[in-house]
């Protein structure tokens, strides 16, 4: 997340995920913020860990203005999509913060080096 008036996310994501179009087409999307207790959430969404059904499959989900929340994930931004270019072998996406959902969280998982991990 980057502070500012107003504020921005940037993220890299494959360019040949569904959120890469998705993102661009709808002109919303919404990014959530993952603690320990839902590492294999992080990992199914990031390609790690197979998802028979789909990767909503098994969860809470409801549809927003922006597109699809996930219910046990309560820390959110709901972005509008600016811009998004490919570099090197994925894509950084980049949207205008419009609003944001703040939970408990406490200790956010963070990718670094290969794996998911925790702050704490």
């Amino acid at each position: 997340m980057v502070e500012g008036e107003p504020g921005r996310v940037q993220a890299v994501i494959g360019p040949t995920t569904d959120l890469w179009n998705t993102a661009a087409e709808t002109g919303r999307f919404v990014v959530h913020v993952c603690d320990e207790r839902h590492r294999h959430v992080a990992e199914v969404f990031a390609g790690l860990r197979p998802s028979p059904g789909g990767i909503f499959a098994g969860l809470s989900v409801r549809e927003s203005e922006w597109g699809p929340t996930i219910d046990d994930l309560t820390d959110r931004a709901y972005c509008s999509f600016e811009s998004r270019r490919e570099v090197g072998y994925s894509g950084l996406i980049t949207g205008r913060i419009d609003q944001v959902e703040v939970g408990d969280l406490t200790n956010p998982l963070a990718y670094f080096r290969g794996a998911y991990r925790a702050f704490g």
